[in-house]
């Protein structure tokens, strides 16, 4: 079941805070707490107009800084030229602390208002897909004839769907209402995966108030105040000709727009306001920068009818006010009826709702792997120890890692040096602790343990007593002693000075007879598990399925559904050869140590990871075409293979992840960046915490 919705549009004045009034007056029935969040605000400083009307008028439970995640002036600084890759990492971290305290979480997209409204359109795509939420795209038919509009709503669509979004619902709103019918019947014959609902133009939802019209303009408030000015302006007359003519023009809810100097207009208003059968307009408005005098503006207050003044001209006025739109406000009463009452004649709640709830989105974005991944470390909050504190990634790692508060961490080095060099990085790790192994006094134990332990290699005290001063011998002890929780090391070292350590000391786990090595392989739209990638050359079928039964638990631990595709050259009994017969062997041993776990081999990989084809060649089998796991042949195949895909289909590499030890460690490479840094520890951190959950 979904716990939340993107609601977006391809354009703005679409009408989305009627949409959005529509769907939590629907869920409001049906939820217990719910929130709302805007990724990007117009400012700051200013509430949020449509963060404010559903707040108060369905009494959230929330703090209102916890409802946007930026500014428009903080989303700027974010992006780096085209790349809007911090400003969406920053959006999912702050909606994933929503998604975990509410029951649903209520998204509204930007509204096309910010310096650069033309890539807003693709910024509200991508961060429906990133967050993982269904969408609900608003349409506006303001001005559009019915074909633009079909054509609008199917682009609209298609638009959405490559990003990766799903698709709940297509609203298309503010429709001329003689077309609504048509309109309905239109696309109710097109055959579309998601129900398109339309919704005729009411005016009165984007009618401004007379205090909306004084801030707007900017005017100054003669006479009028409270619920006075909340008055809604429903149109314009302007008082050009002589009193007889101005009045018979007037309506209720009109503001009378003429010059100061015309106090005849303005007493006749008033008399109109008293007199218990003519039109009472909203309120007037007086241009040239020319005031009544005060009698006559003392006659128009005493009748409650707000008057404003302003400099310019009537014709310049008149033009301004044309390009105005007013907002529905908590004290809309009014607009607020209407928007519920069209959206509940034209929208099938229960048909809506259940497609809310229904629609779960499959896609998993890289961005969208990582704030996961980091969501998943700090919740389990580990112990992680850096050996490497005298590489500059490292710290501005650390750093990231400990303000975002994923881990706790120890760095090994001289502590001195390392703090001038983290001043001169202008970097924060008051809090993060270090360890020198030359001085500290668990070196003298660690070189009894390590002794002992490698006796049978003829290993003394003396030798072992310098060998774990080396960072990377002293950092796996800590971890073998439980003193932390793992290791992450290697972008200064090569992988063997990270791994032999491991081996030596932490050893493997019960059960399994090998470490060997993952990548978590993240698609645009999906996170795929490889292995064996880096380090078994060429396993044996008892290897293989050591490597396959550990490969599903690390998917396992990082979310991913384990559906294992043990990849050969041929697919099922179609092919013969010892490298088949081994993976054939490997599959059998597999199935028999896990018979709950999905598992099919041997399997090209086509077969494994394209539906049509896994259909076609393993007809009814659960794995063919939906592996997540892939478990190759050989050193080669995998090494090749992965590097292929991330080359070929843009994928993001993560790792390689060494698993089967006891506990953590993790290998960097040499080139990594410090967001690789981050990601490894925080793998590191949601190893720690599977192991230690294992039985």
């Amino acid at each position: 079941m979904s716990d939340s919705l993107y609601v977006t549009s391809m354009d703005p004045r679409s009408g989305k805070a009627a949409v959005a009034l529509g769907i939590l007056e629907m869920l409001a029935r049906q939820v217990g707490s719910l929130a709302v969040f805007r990724p990007v605000i117009a400012a700051r400083d200013d509430r949020d107009a449509l963060i404010d009307l559903l707040c108060r008028r369905y009494d959230l439970q929330i703090d209102y800084p916890d409802t946007f995640a930026a500014s428009y002036d903080e989303a700027a600084a974010l992006i780096d030229g085209a790349d809007t890759t911090r400003l969406v990492e920053h959006v999912v971290e702050r909606f994933a602390t929503l998604r975990a305290r509410y029951d649903f979480v209520l998204c509204l997209g930007t509204d096309y208002t910010g310096p650069s409204a033309a890539t807003e359109l693709d910024l509200n795509a991508t961060l429906a897909a990133n967050l993982a939420t269904p969408v609900l795209n608003v349409v506006s038919g303001q001005g559009r004839h019915l074909e633009a509009l079909v054509q609008a709503t199917g682009s609209a669509r298609h638009f959405l769907v490559e990003h990766g979004c799903a698709l709940v619902a297509t609203v298309v709103n503010r429709v001329d209402p003689a077309a609504v019918d048509t309109l309905r019947a239109r696309l109710g014959r097109d055959e579309l995966d998601a129900p398109v609902y339309v919704l005729p133009d009411v005016p009165v939802l984007s009618a401004l108030t007379v205090q909306e019209v004084a801030a707007a303009l900017p005017a100054r408030v003669l006479c009028g105040t409270g619920t006075q000015l909340h008055r809604e302006v429903d149109g314009y007359v302007v008082g050009a000709g002589h009193l007889d003519t101005a009045l018979a023009l007037l309506r209720d809810g009109v503001l009378l727009v003429t010059s100061g100097d015309r106090a005849d207009l303005v007493v006749g208003v008033a008399a109109a306001a008293t007199s218990g059968s003519l039109p009472t307009p909203a309120g007037v408005l007086l241009t040239c920068g020319i005031e009544p005098s005060a009698l006559v503006q003392s006659i128009l207050s005493s009748t409650g009818v707000p008057a404003l003044a302003v400099e310019t001209d009537t014709y310049t006025t008149l033009h301004a006010l044309d390009g105005l739109r007013g907002e529905i406000r908590p004290s809309s009463t009014r607009k607020i009826a209407a928007a519920l009452g069209e959206f509940a004649t034209a929208v099938d709640a229960e048909q809506l709702g259940a497609r809310i709830r229904l629609t779960d989105t499959a896609v998993v974005t890289p961005l969208m792997f990582s704030a996961r991944l980091l969501e998943r470390a700090r919740a389990h909050h580990r112990h992680i120890v850096l050996p490497e504190s005298e590489d500059d990634r490292v710290l501005r790692a650390a750093e990231e890692l400990v303000h975002r508060g994923v881990v706790t961490l120890t760095l090994l080095g001289e502590a001195s040096a390392v703090a001038a060099r983290v001043d001169q990085l202008g970097l924060d790790l008051a809090d993060t602790a270090f360890i020198d192994p030359n001085r500290s006094p668990l070196r003298s134990r660690f070189a009894h343990e390590y002794a002992a332990l490698r006796a049978h290699r003829g290993i003394s005290y003396e030798a072992a007593f310098d060998l774990v001063a080396d960072p990377s011998y002293f950092a796996t002890m800590l971890v073998r002693d439980g003193l932390v929780d793992g290791m992450v090391s290697g972008a200064a070292h090569t992988t063997a000075h990270t791994v032999r350590p491991a081996l030596e000391i932490i050893r493997t786990a019960p059960g399994v007879s090998l470490v060997s090595s993952a990548f978590l392989m993240c698609l645009p739209d999906r996170v795929l598990v490889f292995a064996d990638c880096a380090v078994n050359t060429n396993p044996s079928p008892e290897q293989l399925a050591d490597i396959a039964l550990s490969t599903a638990e690390t998917a396992a631990a990082f979310g991913v559904e384990p559906r294992v595709a043990m990849v050969s050259y041929s697919t099922g009994a179609s092919g013969s050869g010892a490298d088949v017969d081994k993976v054939r062997r490997a599959t059998e041993l597999v199935a028999q140590r896990a018979p709950q776990l999905p598992v099919a081999g041997p399997i090209q990989y086509d077969a494994a990871v394209d539906p049509g084809v896994g259909a076609a060649k393993m007809p009814g089998n659960p794995v063919a075409g939906r592996a997540t796991v892939l478990i190759f042949p050989d050193l080669d195949t995998g090494n090749a293979t992965y590097k292929a895909v991330q080359r070929a289909a843009g994928a993001v590499a993560v790792g390689p992840v060494l698993q089967g030890l006891r506990r953590p460690v993790n290998d960097l490479s040499r080139g990594c960046t410090v967001p690789d840094i981050v990601n490894t520890v925080a793998i590191t951190a949601v190893q720690a915490g599977a192991s230690e959950a294992a039985p």
